[in-house]
Order: C-alpha cells, then structure tokens, then sequence
C-alpha cells in the first residue's frame, strides 16, 4: 500500500513535536459464524477498534470524540484548527496521549490567548461517527463566519477519476475490516499524497487536515478527496483551512451546497469512476459555469 510521504523537520523556533503514547490496535480479530445459505462455519474477523477520545486543552476537557486509535496527534491537530479553537499550527505546544480503561485522553498545551477565547466559547461537545454537531448549544453557535477559501487553480476533472483508482490501494484499514472512511490529500495531477482512516468521517477529515498542518503541505492547489457524503461541517472543515475542492464518493447536503457556495468552495459528489457531479463552483474543476 502506498505510503504518505514522511514528516519534514521542524526548523529551529517550532512548538515541540507531538509525541504520544505506544499507540493502541487499529483493529482485533474476533471469532465469528458465517452463514451462507444453510450453510455455518467459525471463523475470525478483523474488527476495527472505536475509541473513546477526549481532547483536553491546558487541563480543561472539550470534547470527547469515538474514534480509531491511530494517528492522533493528526487528530488532535486537525479538530483543533477545523474547530477554529487555534488558528496555526504554532499555536499547538504539545500533545501527550494517555491510554486508560474508559479510552485516551490527548492532553493539548495550546498558546494562552487561544485558550482564553476557547473558555470564552467552550460548548460541551459528544462527537459521534454519524454526527458533527451533537453538543452545539445554540443556533447562533452553528453559524461560524467563514473567509472565503482563497483563489486557486481550476484542476481538470479527470484528476477524480486518477484519485479515485488509486484510492482503495491506500484503505489497508478499510481492506481489512469494511468499517472506516477514507479522506485523502490529492495534488493538482489527481495522484493521493497523503490519506487518513477512521470509522468518523470527521474524524478521517481532521486527521488529514491535521497531518497536512503538521508537514506544512501546500494546499493552494489539490483538493481533497472524502470515501463518505460530503455534511456541512466537512466543507467548514476544509474551506476554514483555506482548500478551494472537496470531492465525495457520495451525497452531500442541501446545507453544505449552500455553505460551499457562499465560501467559494467547489463541492463534487458521487464521484465514481469518470463521472462527477459538481454542486457549486464548477470553474474549479475547469468545468464552465
């Protein structure tokens, strides 16, 4: 399977690298029965893992997401600049990861003004696999401003139908156990550079832009490239990073067209194969509006 390309060093002046306990299985095999027809038999099955996960910043817990345990200072990263709870990756200090009986606690040390204006703020968050907003108190706590994703290059539509060839060769999880989403980083020429597994798609999304923060990846051209539907809360996550494409094997939202529109961000579902359908700013696939 390939592989994304490594980390670059942390030139002199940089926070302290994110370091993290030995990490825990992404999946365990169990003993099942398959049946086909009248027909039983035991066997094992690799069954991917689903983690309590609480994001602590400076001793105050945030959120508690359910997630795969890989990646997770890619994690902790991601959800904290998707979030809008830090607005750089020098603003993140360090990231130590603790395993106990109940799940992990990713304890952030973050620059003092960003967590005085997540006090300001703070909501109590239960992240879900299927959900990106349980715990939001109020309709005004929805409606974070956005500034518009910044110009890019249009990419041509055949770069999808290049990404998406190559995409079950980076699911080794998927391949594996049938239960995790995929986001990809893809470059302009449609080749996968960088890709993230969870069994959250928001989770999958935030170790991505987490990673992609981390290694200092230009993101003014490419775009990424998500195994699920396309939410609201996933273009938030990519157009705050600043990425003009989000590509999804299925639906979106009629809320996140909406959302992609008024941020100038180019949304495409049900990519499969060649065909495409692009919901708002088409230009950004080379496709005249």
């Amino acid at each position: 399977m390939p592989h994304a390309p490594s980390a670059p060093s942390c030139p002199a002046g940089t926070p302290r690298a994110l370091h993290a306990d030995a990490p825990l299985p992404a999946h365990r095999p169990l003993p099942v029965y398959r049946v086909d027809g009248a027909q039983a038999s035991t066997g094992v099955d690799e069954v991917i893992e689903e983690v309590p996960v609480a994001l602590v910043f400076n001793g105050i817990s945030h959120a508690v997401l359910l997630a795969t345990p890989t990646n997770l200072e890619d994690l902790a990263l991601g959800f904290s600049l998707s979030e809008g709870i830090l607005a750089e990756r020098s603003e993140l200090y360090d990231v130590e990861s603790l395993a106990g009986p109940l799940g992990i606690e990713l304890r952030l040390e973050v620059a003092s003004s960003r967590f005085a204006a997540l006090k300001e703020r703070r909501r109590n968050l239960a992240g879900r696999t299927g959900c990106g907003l349980c715990g939001v108190e109020s309709l005004d706590a929805l409606a974070r401003p956005l500034p518009p994703v910044p110009p890019h290059a249009a990419l041509g539509a055949a770069t999808v139908a290049t990404a998406l060839a190559e995409l079950p060769g980076w699911q080794g999880l998927r391949q594996l156990t049938g239960a995790v989403h995929a986001a990809a980083w893809v470059d302009a020429d449609g080749h996968i550079r960088a890709l993230r597994e969870d069994v959250g798609r928001h989770n999958a999304l935030d170790k991505l832009l987490g990673h992609l923060a981390r290694t200092g990846a230009d993101t003014r051209s490419g775009f990424v490239l998500v195994s699920s539907r396309a939410s609201y809360e996933m273009v938030q996550k990519v157009a705050i990073r600043g990425i003009g494409c989000l590509v999804a094997v299925s639906a979106p939202t009629a809320l996140a067209v909406k959302l992609a529109t008024e941020a100038g961000l180019t949304l495409a579902g049900f990519a499969r194969g060649e065909r495409l359908v692009v919901y708002s700013h088409p230009a950004g696939l080379g496709i005249p509006a």
